[in-house]
């Protein structure tokens, strides 16, 4: 069995009057392919912003391989290898593809030429390989989303925090980001992906954690999740997907 890679323990997240993440806890092993559902408001990207240092929380800790990084800010967490995508792109569309992914390289070398082997290498893995020249703005929403998974991946993470890469696109898209989501899982990376399309968690989640109003509902495999009847009430009876 895989060790602990990362362990979320009693994390509350409070702004003013409001509880957005409430006693949250779960593991996640070397190697897992996760996904993170609920309604809209549920805290799931909140969590996300807890575990990449953009939010600290309220009580809690936040483990990674053994230590506590619950203070560490986002860039410390980035070079221990938290690499993550945003649910609004993030993508500078005057850059060309290219450029976009050499940001998340220069987090570990600041050598121009090595920064653009390592964007490159990126990018095929994402099949942008050839439209690295393309500036961001002239490439297709789906061909955006993966620039942000491959700008992502070359800061070498090892963990890969996936925020909705699949809101907007087409069901041939979705289908290929899919398989990509798998083809990293199964090179080794350990992701997490915050998802709303109930087939596709179906299709590739070894395990999915459902959040309500901050808190777990339930955890499980696909079928043992999106069978609970509490689930159901929450979250399935409201989606249109």
């Amino acid at each position: 069995m895989s060790a602990v890679q990362l362990s979320v323990q009693g994390v509350t997240k409070r702004f003013g009057g409001l509880v957005a993440v409430d006693d949250v806890s779960f593991d996640v092993n070397q190697g897992n392919l996760i996904s993170l559902i609920g309604p809209n408001g549920a805290g799931k990207t909140t969590l996300f912003n807890i575990l990449t240092g953009q939010l600290v929380p309220s009580a809690g800790k936040v483990v990674f391989e053994g230590a506590d990084i619950g203070t560490l800010p986002p860039n410390d967490r980035a070079r221990l290898g938290f690499g993550r995508t945003f649910q609004i792109s993030q993508t500078l569309t005057s850059l060309t593809a290219l450029e976009n992914a050499m940001i998340g390289a220069f987090l570990r070398s600041r050598s121009i030429p090595v920064a653009a082997e390592m964007a490159y290498l990126a990018l095929e893995k994402v099949g942008l390989g050839r439209r690295d020249h393309i500036r961001a703005g002239h490439l297709t929403l789906g061909e955006r989303r993966r620039l942000e998974v491959a700008r992502a991946l070359a800061m070498q993470p090892r963990v890969l925090l996936l925020d909705e890469v699949m809101a907007g696109l087409n069901q041939s898209e979705v289908n290929g980001i899919v398989d990509l989501v798998l083809s990293l899982n199964q090179s080794g990376h350990t992701i997490i992906v915050i998802e709303h399309n109930l087939k596709v968690v179906r299709a590739f989640s070894q395990r999915v954690l459902v959040l309500n109003r901050g808190t777990i509902l339930a955890q499980g495999t696909a079928d043992e999740v999106l069978s609970n009847a509490d689930v159901i009430e929450a979250y399935v009876g409201k989606s249109k997907t």
